[in-house]
């Protein structure tokens, strides 16, 4: 395994600065962020990838000696209106892996807020099916995040149709990988490691977040949060900072045989706010992980 992290918790960041930082901390790879050139989380510009792009991102990794582990874009495929765009970018993002030897692209599957559940899931089967053939023909795997997405939906239910390891049976059976994190299944009440053990060769890719759980907070909110905007009952914190046992999660992964990227995703509210305080998170995450991610 290569320990990692995924750059858009550094959107004010040149990626120059960002994989020289990255390498001379000890990180091995970087989850590249390739959002359209309309957000700051671009630091793969997919939107206009032409040779002098996959130059300039191929000479970065080059000098660092760092492993460009997945291009993320993690949006909606399925939004009511703007999914047909999203789903183009997807295609951006895996032409763009492609020429630059990236084995994945992550995503979200997404939902249409105003359709049922069962609609949902034939719809992203229409809308997936060529997606998956159009990124295996040029030598990528499509990888989907198990983020619930809860904002997406006016009344807080899940938004991405790929939370549980139900809904993964399902993904899986449309040619999709996972891109394994377990702070989400914190949330949803799940054990991380029992979730994981049976469906590791289904992964591709794993992105580290911690969850705290707020003292009391689930007692006034009681499991599915609160309808006031309040904060819930728990909170995103980088590795070791929560509730995750990040020594069975890697050895669980190591006996299934994964041999890829743990990426640490940084969305730790208490480390953000400036480059620095970002940094210092991402070393907390390192420390946490060092011992246990080895080659």
């Amino acid at each position: 395994m290569k320990l990692g992290f995924l750059t858009a918790c550094l959107p004010e960041s040149d990626l120059t600065d960002i994989a020289d930082w990255a390498a001379s901390h000890g990180f091995e790879a970087l989850e590249v962020a390739g959002w359209p050139s309309t957000d700051d989380r671009n630091h793969i510009r997919v939107d206009r990838f032409d040779e002098a792009e996959c130059d300039r991102v191929r000479r970065i990794l080059t000098e660092t000696g760092l492993t460009l582990s997945s291009i993320a874009y993690y949006e909606n495929n399925l939004h009511p209106e703007q999914g047909a765009e999203v789903n183009a970018h997807v295609r951006r993002c895996v032409d763009a892996a492609a020429a630059l030897g990236c084995p994945t692209v992550g995503t979200f599957v997404g939902r249409d807020p105003g359709r049922p559940v069962r609609d949902n899931l034939k719809l992203a089967e229409d809308v997936f099916g060529p997606l998956v053939e159009y990124a295996a023909r040029h030598g990528v795997e499509i990888v989907i995040e198990n983020c619930v997405m809860k904002s997406w939906h006016p009344d807080g239910y899940p938004g991405n149709l790929a939370y549980s390891p139900e809904l993964w049976e399902w993904m899986f059976g449309l040619g999709l990988k996972l891109n394994y994190d377990p702070s989400h299944l914190v949330a949803l009440g799940a054990d991380p490691v029992a979730a994981l053990r049976p469906y590791v060769a289904n992964i591709a890719h794993v992105q580290a977040k911690d969850t705290e759980l707020l003292p009391g907070k689930i007692d006034r909110y009681g499991f599915y949060g609160p309808i006031s905007g309040e904060k819930g009952w728990y909170r995103f914190r980088v590795p070791g900072l929560g509730g995750v046992d990040w020594t069975r999660v890697i050895d669980v992964l190591y006996e299934g045989g994964y041999d890829g990227v743990v990426s640490v995703e940084h969305e730790d509210p208490v480390w953000s706010g400036s480059t620095e305080r970002v940094q210092t998170g991402l070393g907390i995450a390192y420390r946490t992980l060092r011992h246990l991610v080895r080659g």
